[in-house]
């Protein structure tokens, strides 16, 4: 039976003050399992993008409380959820985020670095990675030389290269075509069953939404609603 992963009780964030305060989150409860592979949707403005930054430890409540494996996240200082994030987070983003002159190999190796691997073990996880993705001949490829989805696959490589619990994945398949599209969510899909790893996705499409066991809607600071499909 899967176990609470992640617990949230109470979630507010306003920014500003006084007259000029806007709260963008109004009182989120939410648990998320291990293993469980969430869309969240909402129009802009609903406080999705808001909810995804404090989930992945980016941004910080003001009130309430948020249990990641039972550590209270709330209560870090910006180091420590910097650690968190390090060790237990994965991301991938919209624009991929990848260091133009670089090979797609030493892409990948980067989150290695902070750990003070040596050269040797960052090479061995970062084509472990590669492959993972099927990118086991652009070991030495720049992105200027990559597909979009090849490109983004990359970056799939580069998150999940430290073996995080969690991956937060932000429109990750906005620059792609429909096709590509499909490609990258099966990959999703896949590291979801095959390794266990928890995965929150925002996205503005239902079709990759779909991809999904269970999607949520973000309205006016709140969940509007939370569905799974078995």
């Amino acid at each position: 039976m899967s176990r609470p992963l992640i617990k949230l009780h109470g979630i507010t964030k306003t920014y500003g003050r006084s007259d000029t305060a806007f709260q963008a989150l109004r009182g989120i409860d939410l648990v998320v399992n291990q293993g469980d592979f969430v869309a969240v949707m909402g129009p802009s403005g609903s406080g999705k993008s808001t909810l995804m930054n404090l989930l992945g430890c980016l941004d910080t409540p003001t009130t309430g409380r948020y249990l990641y494996e039972d550590l209270a996240v709330e209560s870090l200082n910006a180091d420590q959820r910097s650690l968190l994030r390090r060790h237990a987070l994965g991301f991938i983003f919209q624009g991929f985020n990848l260091l133009a002159r670089t090979s797609a190999l030493e892409n990948v190796e980067l989150p290695l670095i902070y750990r003070g691997m040596t050269r040797a073990e960052r090479h061995q996880l970062a084509r472990e990675a590669l492959s993972t993705v099927g990118l086991s001949t652009k070991f030495s490829n720049t992105p200027a030389e990559l597909s979009g989805g090849q490109q983004q696959r990359v970056a799939i490589a580069r998150a999940i290269v430290t073996s995080p619990s969690t991956l937060f994945a932000d429109e990750p398949t906005g620059n792609l075509d429909s096709h590509t599209t499909g490609e990258i969510m099966s990959l999703l899909v896949r590291l979801n069953a095959e390794r266990g790893i928890t995965i929150l996705l925002v996205t503005h499409e239902d079709h990759v939404a779909a991809y999904a066991r269970r999607t949520i809607h973000v309205r006016d600071g709140l969940i509007a609603t939370d569905h799974s499909r078995n």
